[in-house]
């Protein structure tokens, strides 16, 4: 009998009750900040505050995830949620093509990201790809598991912070790395934005079948399901589909591009913080290449409370912090194994340099520049699976494991 015809049919269990001071005191906290971003920056930087409040809404109770998709993917076959990215991507070009086409948005004219699909991108991508297998997640992953107690995941976002504030020093090489290569936008052909969207949807359809194709061939353990509501009650504390997370997502990183003019990014936060701390301190990395690029100066010495990236960041962790208390799912995990906590920060370094190498994270590199129509952001998709590759062999080391063709669920 094949392992498949063994395994019994996986069924979610039932979430556990919501746990209403911690849903309390995060709904105070998004209040509050929510009420001083628009005092330091305007309703626009308020309203984008609360699409990160939806993000994490949304990233926790689908749990949609791009570490564990990959890993899934490369260890044993199963495409399960590479397919839901490739519904998410799928319906941000549409989305971003109609937007970008139009040239109207509440800050302008939209612009989405399109850089060179260069040598700094792919090399950038690959050491991110490693990272997130080792450090044990990507950056919208760190955002939403800190933000719902998941402690050990604060090493994570610590070691991010660390590789962002190294770039800084490395800013012009870095530079150099991320021109050697053309600029390719998909949507720069007679066929206009039209042409950008047949092209895209050549590439997701491609992938998405490849995925099928390896999962048949394979026959993987199913995706262990996440706690779930009973009734009504599932659309506030979930568990939802990963097919709804997958649509709304993209919703929401066109919401981004509308409001902002820009899509969705979330690690150059991570070096505006490390900068901000170190002066806070009394280091100054003023002088450090990346921080005399004059939009970056700019940043440094703004409030935090008015960059873009960061007001969405908090209201992601904030939003997926109520989500978890929501789903009943809330618990601060003290007690981190040292060699769970040496890799998380191992990876969260690799993550914040090759992020801000590959001119970008699995957000603002990948799923926005795709959606943006810039080859770039495939390259990124690519090189990070590269890296994948590499990571997950390594993770036995830091104490994480990996799904295996025997197991129930991965």
């Amino acid at each position: 009998m094949s392992v498949a015809n063994e395994r019994l049919p996986v069924v979610a269990v039932e979430a556990p009750s919501a746990r209403s001071g911690v849903i309390v005191v995060g709904t105070a906290l998004a209040a509050i900040l929510g009420f001083a971003v628009y005092h330091a920056a305007g309703w626009k930087l308020a309203l984008l505050y609360v699409v990160g409040l939806a993000l994490g809404l949304v990233l926790f109770h689908s749990r949609f995830g791009f570490t564990s998709a990959w890993r899934q993917i490369v260890a044993v076959g199963q495409g399960a949620a590479i397919r839901a990215h490739m519904l998410m991507l799928a319906v941000a070009v549409l989305l971003f093509a109609v937007i970008l086409q139009s040239g109207f948005g509440l800050s302008g004219a939209p612009q989405g990201i399109v850089l060179p699909a260069s040598i700094g991108v792919a090399l950038g991508a690959f050491i991110f790809g490693v990272g997130m297998q080792i450090g044990g997640s990507c950056a919208s992953g760190t955002l939403f598991a800190v933000g719902s107690g998941q402690t050990a995941i604060l090493y994570t976002l610590g070691g991010f912070i660390l590789g962002s504030i190294g770039s800084a020093f490395a800013a012009t090489w870095i530079g150099y790395l991320q021109s050697l290569g053309p600029t390719v936008s998909l949507a720069s052909t007679p066929l206009g934005y039209g042409g950008g969207v047949l092209f895209s949807f050549l590439i997701i359809g491609a992938i998405a079948a490849g995925s099928l194709l390896l999962q048949r061939r394979r026959n993987p353990p199913p995706i262990e399901p996440a706690p779930v509501a009973r009734g009504w009650t599932r659309v506030l504390r979930g568990a939802w589909p990963l097919w709804v997370g997958a649509i709304l997502l993209a919703v929401l990183n066109a919401v981004t591009l509308f409001i902002s003019g820009s899509p969705w990014g979330i690690t150059a936060a991570f070096a505006l913080w490390g900068a901000k701390f170190l002066g806070w301190i009394g280091i100054d990395i003023s002088s450090a290449p990346y921080w005399t690029i004059p939009k970056n100066a700019a940043a440094l010495h703004a409030s935090v409370l008015a960059d873009r990236v960061s007001v969405m960041d908090f209201g992601i962790m904030l939003g997926a912090l109520i989500a978890s208390a929501l789903a009943g799912a809330f618990v601060l995990h003290r007690a981190v194994p040292w060699k769970m906590a040496v890799g998380a920060v191992i990876g969260g370094v690799l993550m914040g340099f090759g992020a801000r190498m590959a001119g970008g994270c699995n957000i603002g590199a990948y799923f926005s520049g795709v959606a943006s129509f810039s080859l770039h952001g495939w390259l990124w998709g690519a090189a990070a699976i590269v890296g994948t590759y590499v990571g997950v062999p390594l993770r036995p080391l830091f104490g994480l494991g990996n799904p295996k063709p025997t197991d129930s669920v991965c």
